[in-house]
């Protein structure tokens, strides 16, 4: 598990660094810890080095800054991108958390240039546009995916109620809640 922390590190480094932007704002910040956690079993405390890159930190303190991500992680980031860093809570000191939270909203992967280095301009623009359209096709073949589901639970098995169930059912409460409030009015008034 340390070889795959270790690597997801150094590819978040390889980000940060071909930002000089991304790097200026956490050198600001440096000394300081932040631990991500994804669900209980996964678990990752990271340094701000001088330069302003990332690093395994080890310690038992409490850390500058807690990262809890939710456990539909995976899903989000794959259906469901850009409103993946609303879901994620941020807890701790407010200047190094505002600054780890414009740093991962704004940083991209320039995925072509990196390809362009080992394949060549034009056959990294290629792999890329198809790469893209199969990520696309993925997310609108998930996406359907999970409308029909839904559709199948609500509409045709009557696992889940549909709208209309539950605003009759809301609506039946609130005559039932009326109705109780008039007759404890006139069982007052006895």
């Amino acid at each position: 598990m340390d070889f795959v922390k270790q690597l997801g590190v150094r590819g978040l480094n390889h980000l940060i660094g071909s930002e000089p932007w991304a790097q200026d704002r956490l050198r600001k910040h440096a000394g300081a810890q932040l631990l991500i956690q994804a669900g209980p079993i996964f678990s990752v405390r990271l340094g701000v080095d001088h330069a302003g890159l990332f690093h395994l930190a080890a310690g038992v303190d409490e850390p500058d800054v807690r990262l809890t991500l939710p456990p539909d992680v995976p899903i989000r980031a794959l259906l469901d991108r850009d409103n993946l860093f609303s879901s994620v809570k941020l807890e701790g000191s407010v200047d190094v958390a505002e600054s780890l939270a414009f740093v991962f909203r704004n940083l991209e992967w320039d995925i072509e240039a990196d390809l362009a280095g080992l394949i060549g301009d034009i056959p990294a623009h290629r792999l890329v546009r198809i790469g893209r359209s199969l990520a696309g096709s993925l997310r609108r073949g998930a996406g359907n995916a999970l409308a029909n589901v839904r559709e199948y639970a609500v509409e045709e098995s009557d696992l889940l109620p549909g709208k209309d169930d539950l605003s009759t059912f809301g609506n039946a409460v609130n005559a039932l809640r009326d109705d109780v409030a008039r007759l404890e009015k006139r069982l007052s008034r006895i």
